[in-house]
């Protein structure tokens, strides 16, 4: 509508303008610009990939006016030189800041360095949030794969078995987190680096905690090693190994192969068998670790559960 400000330009050009080609989709409107290049607002929404209609309200809104309005049509136009500005506004928007916000802290000056550290800020945000919703995925996963196997005769056989002792060094500290675990298990194998001690069989981890919190996790490592080695014997992050025997015992023993974050799923087919043998858990369940990070093919664990007849 002629006259009106701030409509869109139309498709078609009027003939008495004189436009020269400046690339695909580029105009140039010498006569009412005064030589600045200046797109219509569909070709500018082609070019910056935001819809006309969101390009349309910012506009109404003060937030990204347009580069030039032809004072006759009120036609509108842009220009490549309000691109940071839109990338600004695109980059807020993804902070979950407000319209209202935006124009703000854009109207205030933000400079590309602040810009950077806003986004690195978010960009670690995201990367966190994209972390805790994959292990929530996995979670989902493995409980559908133990619904699956309700009522299917488990492929891993437990077993009773009279296990014998095992001398070891030993050390217990409460855990934050799981993730943790590395660390922990990591001092202790330094220690006996160190100290030039042989491991004599598989490490062991017994879980001492009477319910699952996931944090706060009371844990014993107990590495074996032969009835020479005394301790106490000093780890580089200040814990001590201390001589100890796992005592002998009867327990329910499954062997698990594949990935620690699939244990669960073996631990509830050992309760299962506990359960239905007529048994009852006596101790703390232990883990052996029969492979290291160093062989190949996947992992095998050993998990013990101490039973006694119920």
């Amino acid at each position: 509508m002629m006259g009106e400000k701030g409509v869109d330009s139309p498709a078609t050009r009027d003939p008495t303008l004189v436009v020269k080609a400046f690339g695909e989709g580029k105009a140039f409107e010498e006569q009412e610009s005064g030589g600045v290049p200046v797109y219509r607002i569909g070709e500018f929404s082609k070019l910056c990939l935001v819809p006309v209609s969101a390009i349309r309200y910012w506009a109404d809104i003060g937030l990204l006016p347009p580069g030039w309005v032809d004072p006759d049509s009120g036609y509108r136009y842009y220009s490549a030189d309000q691109l940071p500005r839109l990338n600004r506004v695109l980059a807020l928007k993804d902070l979950d800041l407000s319209l209202d916000e935006i124009k703000a802290v854009l109207d205030e000056g933000l400079s590309p360095a602040e810009l950077r550290g806003m986004l690195r800020l978010k960009q670690a945000e995201i990367g966190s949030r994209l972390q805790e919703e994959q292990a929530r995925l996995e979670r989902v996963e493995a409980r559908l794969r133990l619904i699956e196997k309700e009522g299917v005769m488990p492929e891993t056989e437990v077993v009773l078995k009279e296990v014998e002792p095992i001398a070891g060094l030993a050390m217990r500290d409460v855990l934050p987190a799981t993730d943790a675990f590395a660390e922990f298990i990591g001092d202790g194998f330094a220690a006996l680096g160190i100290g030039g001690i042989q491991v004599a069989g598989p490490p062991m981890v017994i879980y001492h905690d009477e319910e699952f919190t996931g944090t706060d996790i009371d844990v014993e490592m107990v590495y074996p090693v032969g009835a020479e080695v005394k301790g106490p014997v000093a780890t580089p992050a200040g814990r001590k190994l201390e001589n100890r025997t796992v005592p002998a015992g009867t327990c329910g023993v499954i062997v698990h192969t594949g990935p620690y974050e699939r244990l669960h799923e073996a631990y509830q087919t050992l309760a299962t068998w506990v359960d239905s043998q007529g048994y009852r858990v006596s101790g703390p369940p232990q883990e052996r670790y029969l492979t290291g990070p160093e062989d190949p093919g996947p992992n095998v664990t050993e998990i013990r559960m101490p039973v006694e007849k119920a």
